[in-house]
């Protein structure tokens, strides 16, 4: 599967990614074990049990990775020369075990760059549970290929 290309972004467009992923415990385990984040909150049962929450929450950066990666198939696959900022990270509610995480992106803006060749697409991800509950969102900016410019050899 190939992403779009600079031209074919359109501000104001709205893109429905059609993955989806369930989060297990065992996702949430593997990342926190990576990332060496030993937070109990997303670790101990015990511990988060006598939170707020009731129990362990899902690793807001997983949760934030899981988006980009259910992105890109339908915006940079292919198409990307580099991500260039991930800002206005925001987790309104949030993730458990269990719970099946789709993503959305709506382009806020775009320009050329300086030299014409390639372009910078800024987009607005959104990422809902299987309640339709926002649970992230972020401004996702990258520095895409045009097509006009793409070698197709």
């Amino acid at each position: 599967m190939v992403g779009l290309y600079y031209e074919e972004f359109e501000v104001g467009q709205t893109i429905e990614h059609e993955k989806r992923r369930t989060v297990s415990e065992s996702d949430n385990q593997r990342f926190c074990d990576m990332t060496m984040n030993q937070q109990p909150l997303h670790l101990d049962a015990e511990f988060a049990g006598d939170s707020q929450f009731g129990e362990r929450l899902v690793n807001g950066l997983y949760t934030m990775s899981l988006a980009v990666g259910l992105s890109v198939g339908d915006t940079t696959d292919g198409t990307i020369v580099a991500n260039l900022s991930y800002e206005d990270v925001s987790h309104p509610k949030p993730v458990f075990h269990g719970d099946t995480i789709r993503a959305q992106s709506t382009v806020l803006d775009k320009r050329e760059t300086s030299d014409g060749e390639r372009g910078v697409v800024t987009m607005k991800v959104e990422v809902f549970n299987q309640r339709d509950e926002l649970v992230c969102e972020f401004t996702r900016k990258t520095l895409s290929l045009k097509r006009e410019f793409v070698d197709d050899e």
